[in-house]
């Protein structure tokens, strides 16, 4: 098995790509070790020492590191509890959960189209960062999006936010007036 490594905008983060499929449908985010315990993967990351987070994609492992410790100490071990995990045949998640963000039946219009572009335009691209992007809610001409992954605490996600996601929000659909990113 050969696990090809991407950088991504985020120095703290390091995209992992097995080769194969992670996560059947959905992502998973993972941002410490108590919140890793329905994914055995995530799990055995958080062992190595210096992990901070840890985000599933569709076919990639964004793994979040400590800033005093560098790639290059953490890389193998990474790389080996990868390569370990999927050889075994483990599972990645142990029970299937509703995914995050996923829509309510009483959802507007408006709320409609900025799903279908977060979606179709904005998480693909997100997502060759390594990370993905959740849309929490619609208030008064107002986006509240979550950012996950390497989007996550990334130098870049708020130019991300206000140059790209909300300029393309409010081109489209003229009620937006603002993007923030929450917690």
């Amino acid at each position: 098995m050969f696990i090809q490594t991407e950088q991504t905008p985020n120095p703290a983060s390091l995209k992992f790509l097995p080769g194969r499929a992670v996560m059947d449908a959905g992502t998973a985010n993972f941002p410490s070790p108590e919140t890793a315990a329905r994914s055995p993967l995530a799990q055995r990351l958080f062992e190595i020492e210096g992990v901070t987070g840890v985000f599933l994609g569709t076919d990639f492992v964004t793994v979040s590191k400590a800033d005093t410790l560098d790639w290059y100490v953490l890389k193998p071990s990474i790389l080996g509890v990868i390569m370990e995990h999927f050889t075994a045949g483990r599972p990645v998640i142990l029970a299937e959960t509703a995914a995050e963000g996923s829509q309510s039946a009483e959802e507007s219009e408006i709320e409609a189209q900025i799903r279908e572009l977060i979606d179709t335009r904005v998480r693909p691209a997100v997502a060759q960062d390594g990370g993905d992007i959740i849309f929490q809610g619609y208030e008064h001409g107002v986006v509240y999006l979550h950012m996950q992954g390497s989007c996550s605490g990334c130098p870049s996600s708020t130019m991300t936010l206000k140059a790209g996601i909300e300029n393309m929000l409010r081109h489209y659909i003229p009620e937006v007036t603002e993007v923030r990113a929450v917690a």
